[in-house]
Parts: structure tokens; C-alpha cells; sequence
């Protein structure tokens, strides 16, 4: 075997899947293993990950996570992390915590930068500053401000969690995990239920660190275009000093149920009853190990063959039913060790469930006597050409790839074999082609025979919240009651450090010792996209000669103001129909089947945004579709069809889509609440915001439920308006065609674009007026949430700023200081943001999983007064430069790049202004930031406030404050 660096050579293999040479290592001295990928690209990435199995509830592995960045031997700062963010060129970074493993990956496009990011988590992950105070901060503390006052819980994990468990898909997904495994450390949750997380001791705490943050239970990843040999002689650097021991990280096989099992359990759904259509039902398998690669490949091609797309015959019987309103569960999971599948219906009547678990065995039953091989066909080349394209859209491919080898690695498996899908591929179409029953004996034996099912069910209780409240305050009176006088002193005194700490800035010389790029580093010159501007049949065509791997990469747009305002709440549900309704020769599961068939997959999205700088805006329906180029043919001929002949008029069908989409929105409004508030500000502000609110925002919700009724009381009446906008909309005199693809194959897509496009509909665009009548207003949006979020804007353009890039600058360093630590560190949120829009000039405050309300909107109008205040040395204003040119300069894969350009073009930025402003980024001063803040006084004076929270939360605001808030129920 080849040694070097201290690490011994066990394999060397070439993936040519992925154009990559993997070699495996193990660290001599320590055991750590070493995952090394040579590959050419740019996207750098580096994970250390270490297996780390609870057996607890109390949050332990999700609070370490956060702990281990909160200073370190080598850089006592309080957040390293923090300043990272501030100025590094990452083009990931972050950490997250599994079930079974925490990982700590790093992104960039700079070698330099990634080293630095390295160099500073691996001294974060084994060398990190725990402290009580660090469980007091980023896990859980009793607070008490006086004497006599009632206890509080603090602490950023404690409130991340509570707004995860008012989340009923996330509840679900948790429910159904330890359903499938109470013998082993699924049965727990990792991240910490807020009942148990108080419980957790700061000698447990400690010694979870001293127990998995080791090298011998350490796998490390390296993958992109740097050095191989550095990478090895870097990290034996930082191994050399440790010694080997024994950790055991194993999570055992679960043992297999003899009979199936059942859960019942409530959850907060409002005011809604015990016997309202809000419950959601699932059946749960675990199915196998998932070291076998065919078998896992097997169960996500059947996967998505069951209820991968709305065609699926499983997802479809559900949702004929009527039973429901859209699909629960976690469909197929694959990050455990053995694998689950999962599905059910969500929104129905709890007397219904028993027809549900039916109907899914009956299906079942039908489909293991045989599926269509249309479908079987389908669902093999979207998967196969998903893995080939192997777009992981912003995610960096190498950590997508980290994270798929972890699967088999972290339980002592072959860490390669989950990326070479081509030996597994071939296998499976090595049975179909000698006419096995392949996936009809998977379904046989992994769900009908199966007994390790559960049947989980969550049923509302409008009861269960207060509840909940009532037991966490007897949980804190409790403990307020064992404590003596001076058990409250200490804990008064404990708060006070803490916020002390939390208050008292990094030194200079600390800050310094954080690595950082110069900006002799940076690139002046900003990345520009190609793009070619012409008209091909009266339609505006913009094509990008971008490398693609021979694939095509299509957009065609549709013109929204060729519109009345009435019809703009229909949109997304239009751009459904399109794919989901079938055409004149085709009903929608033979529609569906043939896209799967020939194509990469065809969907729909809407883009709104402002003019740059301008009050208007521009608005577009997009058909996104991608083929390879031998396929581009049959991509052609199902758009043709979808716009010419789609089938409008099946009132059925569109009724599932109108409430799967209804059901989608409410499931969002608590893991998404942030989202939903920055919509709703901006719809305040100007016509773009406005048209996105009523698309996607609440007041689209409010549409669809309308909807929903109307459908059945006035059929006639909608199928008209859908025929309206079909009409109004494909229209190839107000269209776009977007093609991002090389030079060659170009050549010969473009007469059959051209051909595709003459057979459209060709009419003078008649744009139609709209009519915004919006006072902005303070609203309080009111969901079943134990936290809020929490958001405040304005439109500074108004309020007389004048754009300079030194914006981008500030944001990012506002996001990492004033509101990170106001926000999250002393309120106890799990986030604080800003965003400011350069098109708009719309600047948004918003707050995530906060357990505050009035607090929080105090720390946002105190920030014109931090900045005008502010004292910075010209290395801060450099880092917060640098952290803004690495989100300018956002890694982005080809099709990303050809959409970002098409925007730029119809916004109006143009690339001599996208430079001038990184001019002015790069001379960002401190002036800047004391300028920029006078603006924020102004918006702390007449912003809009839109919060969206609890009942309790909101009343109380508005009881203290005059009833000032518009309280609108949302749910």
C-alpha cells in the first residue's frame, strides 16, 4: 500500500460516471478515514463528518453543532462562523445535524479561501470553547428579570426547535422515523424536542464532545480541482497531535417488526376540531440496508414510478379518491440505514383513514400484477438522465456527493459505490430487458409482505397548544419552585453574564486572527454570460453559448401583462394545467408518461421582479424544459402540443390541482413564514411585490380557497377564465424563448425551434392595464405557531437613498453583526435577516423562528443608530467586502446561468452597470455604512410592519401598543 502525509492508500478507482478518480484513505496514526476526489471542478469542497448517535432527546448533536463555531483554541473569537460569513468567497458553508451524523462542510471557488474555511472548522470541531455559557446560548438557559418574576427558556436551538415541532409535516417525519425504529438511535431526535432539550446538562453536553469529536470517528471529504497532495499534507497537520481510540458511532440494524404498528397522535391546527378534514394519515415501511447500491437504485426508480409525478398510479389513486387534499409522508428516504418509504394523505377526515391504508394496499396490489411500462419506461429515463446531468442547482455538486457516499461510508460501507450508478444501472436494465417483474417483486416484498409498517396519524386538537404552553409553564414553575433565593440570584447573575458576553465585542488582535482573502484576491472585473438577442418568428429568442454536457436547456416565457389583473391569481395553476391536464390525444398520465419518456423533465415557475431602478415591473409564466440534444426533437413536439391542444375542461382534475396547491401553501406558512412576510411587504411597495402576492403570497391562499368552492357551485365560470388566459397567454408575438446550450448542436436546434414556434398563434399584444390599490398597513398574520417571524420594509429609493454598490456591502454586513447578534444571540430567534432589493429599492428586515415580537422590531429600528455610530478599521470594511463580491460571484451550473442572464436582460442590467456597482463595492468606505444608516432612521420612522405568528403573540403586541396591528387569521 502507498503511504504519504501520514495516510495510507486503500483504493484508487476512476468514477467515470462523474469524469472523477476517488481514492480512499485512512489516516495512519488516528484511523480517519479519507474520501479524495480529483475532478475538474471549480466548485471546491471539503466535509468532515462524524457519526453521532443519541440516545436522548434533548438536543445534544444539534446543539454541539452550533457550539463547536462559537470559538475555538486558535480563533477565540465568539463566532468564528460569523466572521466567515462576513468575508470569505464560500460558496457553501454551514453545518448540519443528521439522525445519525453531524457534518461541517465548506464550499469555494478559491483555494486560498478554501483553506481558511478548512483551517478554521477544523480547529472549531476538535479544539472548540465550550463553556456553559455556550449551552446557555445556542441550546437552552432559564431567564428571570427580577426576583419575583416567572422563568423563561432561552436559546437559539430551544426556539429553532419549538418552530420546528409547529410544523406538522416536520412532526410527521419525526413521528414516522421513530415509528419504523425505537431500538436504535432513530427512535430519538437528534436535533432536540423542546420538552427534553432543558434537560440536557452541561456535563453531558461536554461529554458528547469528548465522546464523537475525534479523529478515529472522523470521515473527511475533499473534492474539485485542487492539489491532491496538499490536501493530505494539511490535514495530517492537524491529525498528527492525536492519538487512536475506540468510538462506538454504530447504529445497529433495527430488528423487524412481526406485525404492523399504529400512532395516533394531536397536533395544532388552529381552531380546527378533532372530527375537521385536517388529518393527515401515512403508512410507513422500513424497507432494506441501503449498502446494496441495485436495491437502493431500485427503490428510488420505484419511488418515483409510485408517486413521483401527479400520473404516478399510487399518488394518483390518492388523490382521485377525494379522500385528501394532497400527498404526506417522506416518500423514499435514503439517509438512514436501512431505507423507508412512506405516503398518505393529508386534509381528511380522521373516520377516513381506514379507506386510505385500503386504498394504498389495494393499489399496491393491482401494481405487483403488473405496471405500465410506459410508466416503468418514464420513471427509468428521468432518473437515469438525472443522475447523468447531475444538477444539484445551487447545492455544490461535491457536497451532493459527500452526502449521497455517506449513506454507505458512515456504516462502515464502500463510500464509492453510492456515486457509480452505472454497474447498479445496468443491472436493473439487465432484468426489464429479460421481462422480469423487477420492480412489481420489489413491491411485493417490501410493502405488501412487508410487517415493518406503521400506520402514523395526526389528528388536530384545537386543544393541543394551549396544551403544550400549559405544560412547559408547569415544567418552569415547577423548577422556579425547587429553587431557592439564591438558586434565582444565581440564575439573574448567570443572565446578566451571559448578555454581558454577548454584548462585549471581539478585541482587534482576536478578529485578526481569522484568515481572510486581501482584496488583491478579488476579481475586478465581474463574470459575464453570453448572450445573443434575435427574433425568430416574431418571438423574442435569447440564447447563451454555454458548454451543457449535450443538453438543452429551454425556457419559453409568456408575457403575464397580456393579462387582466383578475386572471394573475390563476397563474400558477395555469402553468400546471399546462403539464397536468393532457391534451386532445393524450389524457394527463400518458402526457406525464411520454415527458418522463423523452425529456429531462418539463415544469413551470413564474418570475416578478422590478424594472432596475424603475417603478415598473415585468412578470412571465415560464415553461422550463431540458432534453438531451438527441431528444431535443421530442421536447419541441410536447410543448407544441401542451399550448396547442392541452384539455382544459376535465373540472375534476383541476379541483386536485387547485387543492394540492391550497395545501401546499398552508404546509409552508410555518417552515417558509419568512417568505411569506417579505411577499407581503413588498406587495406594499410597488407593482412587481404586488403581482407576486397575488401569485404566490397569502393572498393567493385566500384565492384558493375560493377557488376550491367555486369550482363545484360555478365550473362554467372558471373553465371560461382558464380558456381566457390560454388564449391571451400563448401568443408568439408576446413570447420569449431562453436556450442555453453550445455553439454545434445550436446550429441545428434552431430551425426546429423555429418550426415549433411558426405554428403558434401570432397576434399584435395588447398589454392590459393594472390597477394596484394598496395602502400600506401594519398587519399581524395569524397561524398555529409557537414563534413568529417578524418583518419590517421599506422602499428606500423614496425615502431618498441613491443607489451605490457599497449596499451589497452592507447587507452582508448587517446580516453577519447588528442583526445576527440583536436577533438571534440575545433574542433567541434562530435568524435575523435583511434584504435589500437594487431593482426596487425595497429593503426588508425579517426574523426567523422568533419567540419575540415588539423586541424584535425594537433591534431593527435601533440599526440606523448602530450604523451612523459605527466604528470600523478598514480590515472590517475589507472582510464585509470580500463576503459580498462571493455572493456576486454565486458558483452557478450552465442552465442557472442561462436563466440569470435572460433576468438581467429583462430587468434592464445591464453588464457596464453590474460593474460599475462591483466598482463601488470593491470602494466601499466607512462613510458608506454611517450614510446608509440615516436611511434606516427614516425607515425605522415609516416602514410597514407585516408579522406572522401566533394569536397570543400579536394580541399581546397589540395590547401593549394600541392595536396597532391588522389582525388577519391565516390559519
Amino acid at each position: 500500500m502507498t503511504s504519504m502525509h501520514g495516510f495510507e492508500l486503500l483504493r484508487d478507482e476512476m468514477i467515470p460516471e462523474l469524469n472523477s478518480r476517488a481514492k480512499l484513505y485512512q489516516h495512519v496514526k488516528t484511523g480517519a478515514e479519507l474520501v479524495s476526489v480529483e475532478t475538474d471542478d471549480e466548485n471546491k469542497v471539503f466535509g468532515i463528518t462524524f457519526g453521532t448517535t443519541p440516545t436522548r432527546s434533548n438536543g445534544a448533536p444539534h446543539i454541539m453543532e452550533h457550539s463547536v463555531l462559537c470559538g475555538s483554541r486558535k480563533y477565540p473569537v465568539k463566532e468564528p462562523f460569523v466572521e466567515l460569513l462576513k468575508g470569505s468567497l464560500n460558496t457553501f458553508l454551514n453545518a448540519m445535524t443528521y439522525p445519525d451524523k453531524t457534518t461541517y462542510p465548506v464550499a469555494s471557488q478559491n483555494v486560498k479561501d478554501l483553506y481558511n474555511l478548512i483551517d478554521v472548522y477544523l480547529d472549531a470541531v476538535f479544539y472548540p470553547r465550550i463553556t456553559p455559557y455556550t449551552l446557555m446560548q445556542e441550546g437552552w438557559h432559564y431567564e428571570v428579570e427580577a426576583p419575583d418574576a416567572p422563568l423563561d427558556y432561552k436559546g437559539v436551538v430551544f426556539n429553532e426547535m419549538k418552530g420546528a415541532y409547529s410544523d406538522p409535516d416536520n412532526v410527521m417525519a419525526r413521528y414516522i422515523q421513530q415509528s419504523l425504529f425505537p431500538d436504535n438511535t432513530y427512535g430519538v431526535d437528534s436535533g432536540g424536542d423542546p420538552a427534553e432539550i432543558p434537560n440536557l446538562t452541561f456535563e453531558e453536553f461536554k461529554q458528547f464532545h469528548d465522546t464523537y469529536y475525534h479523529p478515529s470517528n472522523a470521515r473527511i471529504w475533499f473534492y474539485g480541482d485542487d492539489d491532491p497532495e496538499e490536501r493530505l499534507r494539511f490535514l495530517n497537520e492537524w491529525l498528527k497531535d492525536f492519538e487512536r481510540i475506540e468510538v462506538n458511532a454504530t447504529v445497529p440494524l433495527q430488528q423487524r417488526y412481526t406485525e404492523p404498528q399504529q400512532f395516533i397522535y394531536p397536533y395544532d391546527a388552529g381552531d380546527q376540531g378533532l372530527d375537521s378534514k385536517k388529518t393527515i394519515y401515512t403508512v410507513n415501511w422500513m424497507l432494506d440496508d441501503i449498502s446494496d447500491t441495485e436495491k437502493t437504485l431500485g427503490f428510488s426508480i420505484l419511488g418515483h414510478i409510485l408517486i413521483g409525478t401527479p400520473a404516478s398510479p399510487l399518488r394518483k389513486a390518492l388523490i382521485d379518491s377525494g379522500l385528501g387534499e394532497d400527498l404526506a409522508g417522506l416518500g423514499l428516504e435514503l439517509d438512514l440505514r436501512q431505507a423507508v418509504f412512506s405516503t398518505g394523505l393529508k386534509g381528511i377526515l380522521y373516520a377516513d383513514g381506514p379507506k386510505v391504508e385500503s386504498l394504498i394496499f389495494d393499489t399496491l396490489d393491482a401494481l405487483a400484477n403488473g405496471i405500465d411500462s410506459e410508466m416503468i419506461e418514464a420513471a427509468m429515463n428521468t432518473v437515469e438522465f438525472a443522475l447523468r446531468e447531475n444538477n444539484t442547482g445551487s447545492f455544490p455538486r461535491g457536497l451532493w456527493l459527500m452526502l449521497k457516499s455517506l449513506r454507505t461510508w458512515l456504516h462502515g460501507g464502500d463510500p464509492v459505490a453510492p456515486l457509480a450508478f452505472e454497474t447498479p444501472l445496468n443491472m436493473i436494465k439487465a432484468h426489464l430487458a429479460a421481462g422480469e417483474p423487477y420492480f412489481e417483486a420489489l413491491i411485493r416484498e417490501y410493502l405488501i409482505s412487508n410487517p415493518h409498517r406503521s400506520v402514523v396519524v395526526l389528528r388536530p386538537d384545537p386543544e393541543f397548544a394551549t396544551q403544550q404552553e400549559a405544560a412547559e409553564r408547569e415544567r418552569l414553575d415547577q423548577a422556579r419552585g425547587a429553587m431557592t433565593g439564591s438558586d434565582i440570584q444565581k440564575v439573574m447573575e448567570e443572565t446578566l453574564t451571559l448578555k454581558q458576553m454577548q454584548e462585549t465585542s471581539d478585541t482587534p488582535e482576536n478578529l485578526a486572527t481569522i484568515p481572510s482573502l486581501t482584496l488583491d484576491d478579488l476579481d475586478k472585473q465581474n463574470k459575464t454570460i453570453p448572450i445573443e438577442v434575435s427574433e425568430i418568428e416574431g418571438a423574442r429568442v435569447l440564447y447563451h453559448d454555454l458548454f451543457t454536457n449535450g443538453i438543452v436547456y429551454l425556457d419559453l416565457g409568456f408575457n403575464l401583462y397580456g393579462l387582466p389583473q383578475d386572471y394573475l391569481p390563476y397563474i400558477s395553476l395555469f402553468g400546471q394545467a399546462l403539464l397536468e391536464m393532457g391534451t386532445e390525444t393524450e389524457d394527463f398520465v400518458k402526457l406525464s408518461q411520454r415527458i418522463g419518456r423523452k425529456t429531462g423533465g418539463i415544469g413551470s415557475s413564474v418570475l416578478t421582479t422590478s424594472l432596475f431602478q424603475s417603478e415598473q415591473g415585468t412578470a412571465w409564466l415560464f415553461l422550463r424544459g431540458k432534453a438531451t440534444t438527441t431528444q431535443a426533437g421530442d421536447l419541441l413536439d410536447i410543448l407544441h402540443d401542451i399550448l396547442l391542444t392541452v384539455k382544459l375542461d376535465n373540472q375534476e382534475r383541476f379541483r386536485q390541482i387547485v387543492l394540492e396547491e391550497k395545501a401546499g401553501i398552508e404546509s409552508e406558512l410555518v417552515p417558509s413564514g419568512y417568505s411569506f412576510v417579505v411577499s407581503r411587504l413588498r406587495s406594499q411597495f410597488n407593482e412587481a411585490g404586488w403581482v407576486d402576492e397575488q401569485i404566490n403570497g397569502v393572498s393567493n391562499l385566500f384565492f384558493l380557497r375560493e377557488l376550491a368552492e367555486q369550482i363545484d357551485s360555478d365550473w362554467g365560470s372558471v373553465l371560461e377564465t382558464l380558456e381566457a388566459i390560454r388564449h391571451l397567454l400563448i401568443n408568439r408575438c408576446h413570447m420569449l424563448a431562453n436556450v442555453t446550450l453550445d455553439t454545434a448542436n445550436w446550429a441545428e436546434f434552431q430551425p426546429m425551434l423555429a418550426a415549433m414556434l411558426a405554428q403558434l398563434p401570432g397576434e399584435e399584444p395588447q398589454p392590459q392595464p393594472w390597477n394596484r390599490e394598496t395602502a400600506a398597513e401594519h398587519e399581524g398574520l395569524v397561524i398555529p405557531s409557537q414563534v413568529n417571524f417578524v418583518g419590517k420594509g421599506a422602499d428606500l429609493y423614496k425615502l431618498g437613498y441613491e443607489l451605490d454598490g457599497s449596499c451589497i456591502v452592507i447587507n452582508n454586513f448587517l446580516n453577519a453583526t447588528w442583526l445576527w447578534e440583536r436577533v438571534r444571540v440575545h433574542g433567541g430567534a434562530y435568524g435575523g435577516f435583511a434584504q435589500f432589493d437594487m431593482r426596487s429599492g425595497v429593503f426588508t428586515y425579517f426574523s426567523y423562528r422568533d419567540p419575540n415580537l415588539d423586541e424584535t422590531l425594537g433591534n431593527y429600528d435601533q440599526t440606523g443608530e448602530f450604523m451612523r455610530e459605527l466604528e470600523l478599521s478598514q480590515d472590517e470594511v475589507v472582510k464585509s467586502i470580500i463576503g459580498a463580491i462571493g455572493r456576486m460571484d454565486a458558483y452557478q451550473l450552465p442552465d442557472a446561468k442561462g436563466y440569470t442572464s435572460m433576468v438581467r436582460y429583462l430587468t434592464g442590467e445591464s453588464n457596464a452597470m453590474r460593474q460599475t456597482i462591483r466598482d463601488e463595492v470593491l470602494q466601499t468606505k466607512l462613510d458608506n455604512f454611517k450614510q446608509f444608516g440615516a436611511i434606516l432612521d427614516r425607515l425605522r420612522d415609516q416602514g410597514t410592519v407585516v408579522v406572522l405568528g401566533s394569536q397570543a403573540a400579536i394580541n399581546e403586541s397589540n395590547t401593549a401598543n394600541g392595536e396597532w396591528l391588522k389582525v388577519v387569521p391565516v390559519m
